[in-house]
Order: C-alpha cells, then structure tokens, then sequence
C-alpha cells in the first residue's frame, strides 16, 4: 500500500518532498528565515536524511542541474582534444537536454519573494565556475592559448546558466532549455570552438 503526500497524492522520493517543502517555506518565511530542520520538519523527514541528498539547503535547489553538471565534467575530463567544438556541444547540449528544474524554476522566479536574489545569484557562479574550469582545461588540451581558453570556457558555461534562467524566466511551456541553449550557442558561434582557428596552438589573436 502506497503512503500518500499532504495533499493526498502518492508520495515523492524524499528528495523530490524535501524540495517541495523548502520551497513552500521559503516562500511563507523567506530563505534566510528557514533552517534545514524546518525543512525536516515540513517533509516528514529525518535530518540525516537530509544530508543524504544535500550539503545545504540552497542545494535542494540546485541538485538536478548538479547532478547533470557533474556528468558534463565527468565527460569533459575524458576528452583528450577537441580541436573544433564538436565534443562540448555534444555534451553541454546533452547537460540541458530535458532538463526540467521545478524547484530551481520556481525559486529564480520567485527569488525576490523567497529572499534569494544574493543567494541564487552566488550559486549561480559557483555552478558556472566549475563548468567553466573543465571547459578551460580541454580547450587549453585542444591547442588554445591560455588566455582565450579560459575566455571561450566561460562564455560557454556562461550559455548553460544564462539558458537556464532565460528558460525559468519565460515561464512554463514556452520551449525547453535546450531551445534557450540552441539561441545562446547561434551568439557564441564565432568564438574559438565556432570559427577563430588563430587562436589555436598560442597563436597571437591580435596579429
């Protein structure tokens, strides 16, 4: 027999529950005013419980992005070169590709009212930064100079969470990620991994 939510539908995995119960109060109390045992609490979870899933309450927001950031890096790291571009489209297409963030969503939508602004705008970064290092590290593998390597990776990992918001922000059923993704990479295209073979091999950019 099947246990049911509040609301009587059949229950989430405890993570989905935790989620949606951080969210709910970070709407009723604001983010700063929730703590991780509210959270507990309202999902009808233990604390350790808690911590199986997440290292913070922001990351309840974060967790279906980061698990599919972690999978990009993971294959990022196992590209030995990738002189044109065809592997990170390959695979920063395949990170947004269905991706559905409910609760990430609702909290870039709802940000001022959740108290979130400073919050998501942080977390935001952190998730951009570790992209971008691993883009970083293959384009300087694939023969771009150090300084356009770390430029072109965080124009990049900029797209992915650029596309994100832009996808939250239009709201439910007006495209997916991958459309808002498609529109960033059609503005990017003329960067190294696009059409700008002088920046290969240290070559100087400016000559």
């Amino acid at each position: 027999m099947s246990s049911t939510s509040r609301a009587g539908r059949p229950k989430a995995s405890s993570r989905e529950t935790l989620a949606e119960a951080a969210c709910e109060l970070f709407l009723e109390r604001g983010y700063d005013a929730t703590s991780v045992a509210d959270i507990t609490q309202r999902a009808g979870v233990s604390r350790s419980s808690f911590f199986n899933y997440f290292s913070s309450k922001s990351d309840v927001l974060w967790s279906g992005l980061d698990d599919r950031i972690s999978r990009a890096v993971e294959d990022l790291v196992t590209v030995p070169a990738d002189r044109g571009g065809a592997e990170v489209r390959r695979i920063l297409t395949g990170l947004v590709d269905g991706f559905a963030p409910d609760s990430l969503a609702l909290a870039m939508t709802n940000s001022s009212a959740m108290g979130l602004d400073d919050e998501l705008e942080q977390d935001a970064a952190l998730r951009q930064a570790r992209l971008a290092a691993a883009l970083a590290d293959l384009a300087r593998r694939s023969g771009v100079a150090p300084l356009p390597a770390d430029i072109v990776a965080a124009t990049w990992s900029a797209a992915v969470l650029a596309a994100v918001r832009a996808w939250a922000e239009g709201g439910a059923g007006r495209g997916s990620v991958g459309d808002r993704f498609a529109d960033a990479v059609r503005m990017i295209d003329r960067l190294p991994w696009g059409s700008a073979p002088r920046l290969i091999d240290g070559a100087d950019e400016t000559a």
